[in-house]
C-alpha cells in the first residue's frame, strides 16, 4: 500500500475531525480550523498549516498540525514550529516517520519541537534529530489541588474506565461545575489586576509598553505583543474567555499570566491551565504573586486544580517556594526541540505553554452558548 503526504488546506477539516474523533481529541468548528490557519506568523512564512497522510484511494490516514510562531531576539525576527495533534490510523502504521521527517524538516524555521508528546510518542522524536529540551525541565509538569473532592471524583471515573469501560462509553460529561457558568468577583492581591478586555491589549497601552519592555530584555522569546494576544483571545472554538492577569508596578505593568479553563475529556474534572507567565527580569514579585492570584481563585471558577505544563530552569527558580508546594506531574520527556545549528541565542530560549499547542490544542470545558454569552 502507498501512502502520501500532502499539505493540508480548508478542504480537509472534515477529515481532520474524523481523525481527531478516531482518537477520542477535541475537534475543532470550521469556523475554527479557519481562525487557525489564519494564524498572522504562519501567513508571513511558507509553511502549511499541517499535513495530510493519504493512502493511494484517497483515504485520510494520518494527520499532523504545524502551529508557526513568530520570535524576537534583539532585532532579529525568527520562526519556529510546533508540531500538534499527531495522528497514525492502524492501517497507515509505520508512516509516522515520514510525517513527522516531513515536519521536522520545513525549512524557514529556527527551531522545530513538540512540547506536548505524549508518554507512548515520546520515545520517537530523537529519531528525528530532536532533543529533550530543556535539560532540566523536559519532563516536569506542576500542578497544585485546589479542590480534594472533584479530584478524588476524577480518579474514581479513571478507574471505572479502566475496569469496566463500558460503563463510561456513552462518554457523557462528568463532573462538570455550577461555578463554571457563574459570573465570579476574583480574589486579587495587591498588585494583580485582570485586563478585561482586548481594548486592554490595544496597541497603546500599559500591556504594549510591558511587551516592548520583555522584549528589549534581549532574551530569544515568542511573540506576545498585543496584536497576537489579541488574535489568540477570539478563537472562535474557546468556550469561556481566558482569564488575563497583570502584575502592575505603580502604572506600569511588570508581569503578566494567562491562563484558560480545561477539561481534558468527559470523565475528567476541569482544571485552570497557566498558558502563559513572564515577568521582567528585575520584577522579583510578580510570579509568585500571579501565581498565588491563580490558586486563590481556581476553585471559584469550578478548577480541580491549577496546573503549568511546561517549565523551565528560570522559572521555576522565579516562583520560589510555590514551586516546591506543587505536585510534580509527568515523567516522561514531554518536550523536544530540533535547533537549526546557525542559529545562535537558542540558549536564552525559557518556554511556557504559550511557547508549545496548549493554547490552541486544550479541551474547551463544554458549555452551551447561550451559558457562554451569559457568562
Amino acid at each position: 500500500m502507498t501512502f502520501s503526504v500532502r499539505p493540508v488546506d480548508a478542504t480537509d477539516n472534515g477529515a481532520i475531525n474524523a481523525l481527531h474523533r478516531s482518537v477520542g481529541w477535541p475537534t475543532r468548528s470550521e469556523a475554527g480550523w479557519n481562525w487557525l490557519a489564519s494564524n498572522p506568523a504562519r501567513l508571513e512564512t511558507t509553511a502549511p498549516a499541517g499535513w495530510l497522510v493519504e493512502a493511494e484511494d484517497g483515504e485520510p490516514c494520518g494527520f499532523a498540525g504545524n502551529f508557526v510562531q513568530r520570535f524576537h531576539h534583539g532585532d532579529r525576527i525568527l520562526y519556529g514550529a510546533t508540531g500538534f495533534s499527531i495522528i497514525i490510523t492502524p492501517r497507515a502504521r509505520g508512516r509516522s516517520l515520514k510525517l513527522l521527517n516531513t515536519f521536522a524538516r520545513q525549512p524557514e524555521m529556527f527551531a522545530h519541537y513538540v512540547f506536548n508528546a505524549n508518554p507512548r510518542s515520546s520515545p520517537l522524536y530523537k529519531r528525528h534529530g530532536m532533543i529533550a529540551w530543556p535539560p532540566e525541565t523536559h519532563d516536569v509538569k506542576l500542578s497544585w489541588r485546589v479542590d480534594a473532592l472533584a479530584c478524588a471524583g476524577g480518579r474514581l471515573w479513571r478507574e471505572i474506565d479502566r475496569r469496566v469501560p463500558r460503563l463510561t462509553e456513552a462518554r457523557a460529561e462528568r463532573l462538570l461545575n455550577p461555578r463554571l457558568h457563574e459570573p465570579e468577583t476574583l480574589d486579587l492581591p495587591t498588585g494583580v489586576a485582570i485586563l478585561t478586555d482586548l481594548t486592554d491589549l490595544a496597541d497603546r497601552t500599559p500591556y504594549a509598553d510591558f511587551w516592548q519592555a520583555l522584549k528589549g530584555e534581549g532574551r530569544l522569546i515568542a511573540d506576545r505583543s498585543p496584536a497576537m494576544l489579541r488574535w489568540r483571545l477570539v478563537d472562535p472554538d474557546l468556550t469561556l474567555r481566558p482569564l488575563v492577569l497583570a502584575f502592575n508596578r505603580g502604572e506600569t505593568i511588570s508581569g503578566y499570566a494567562m491562563a484558560m479553563m480545561s477539561k481534558g475529556n468527559p470523565i475528567e474534572p476541569p482544571m485552570l491551565e497557566i498558558v502563559d507567565l513572564a515577568a521582567l527580569d528585575d520584577e522579583p514579585r510578580a510570579i509568585p504573586a500571579l501565581i498565588q492570584a491563580l490558586l486563590a481563585n481556581a476553585r471559584r471558577l469550578g478548577a480541580a486544580k491549577l496546573r503549568i505544563q511546561t517549565v523551565n530552569p528560570e522559572l521555576l527558580r522565579r516562583m520560589g517556594p510555590l514551586a516546591d508546594t506543587a505536585r510534580r506531574e509527568g515523567g516522561w520527556g514531554h518536550c523536544h526541540v530540533k535547533f537549526d545549528p546557525d542559529t545562535p541565542g537558542t540558549e536564552t530560549w525559557s518556554p511556557t505553554p504559550y511557547d508549545g499547542d496548549y493554547g490552541i490544542c486544550l479541551r474547551p470545558v463544554p458549555v452551551a452558548v447561550s451559558e457562554r454569552r451569559a457568562a
